[in-house]
């Protein structure tokens, strides 16, 4: 057990954060919204290929408030899958979470939203997208992991340079 050698207590402590409340992120549901798979080619797209197709996935991240504390986050995963000019697999997936956010200083409320959020959401989202490419006849697409942070910071690089260009534009 760790001794409090600050002499404040815990409750102190908590008090620090600011409001004397803990922040907390709490997922209070799931869901696919949308999901589609196309497998155009088959039968014929099944059979045995000589080199591995070329696969292209694009994600997003979207987040909408419902109430004060509660968010409808959603991230969008498109995957297609060709062979030369051929569409082998199409699948698009949107799924989503409903998150309680409390507690938390505002300037970090967009960090969270759109890092914490889809990081937690991702899991789930590239199991249902391996099965779904693997009840379509083809091996599970695994999609690698992804670096929301790194999305995040692109995303708002690009909005301050739009911003930047408005501003010229005025």
């Amino acid at each position: 057990m760790a001794k409090d050698t600050t002499g404040k207590g815990g409750a102190a402590a908590t008090e620090a954060q600011g409001n004397g409340q803990a922040p907390t992120l709490n997922i209070l549901a799931q869901y696919i919204k949308d999901l589609s798979f196309e497998n155009p080619g088959a039968p014929k797209s099944l059979g045995p290929r000589e080199k591995a197709p070329d696969i292209n996935i694009n994600v997003n991240v979207n987040a909408n408030p419902l109430s004060e504390t509660e968010f409808d986050v959603v991230l969008t995963m498109n995957a297609e899958a060709k062979s030369g000019e051929a569409v082998l697999f199409n699948v698009e997936l949107t799924y989503g979470g409903v998150f309680r956010v409390a507690n938390f200083p505002q300037e970090h409320m967009l960090p969270l939203l759109f890092i914490e959020c889809p990081r937690m959401l991702f899991p789930f989202a590239r199991q249902i997208v391996a099965d779904a490419t693997r009840n379509g006849g083809f091996p599970p697409l695994l999609v690698d992991p992804i670096d929301f942070a790194q999305m995040f910071q692109q995303r708002m690089a690009e909005e301050n340079a739009k911003a930047q260009v408005a501003n010229k534009a005025n």
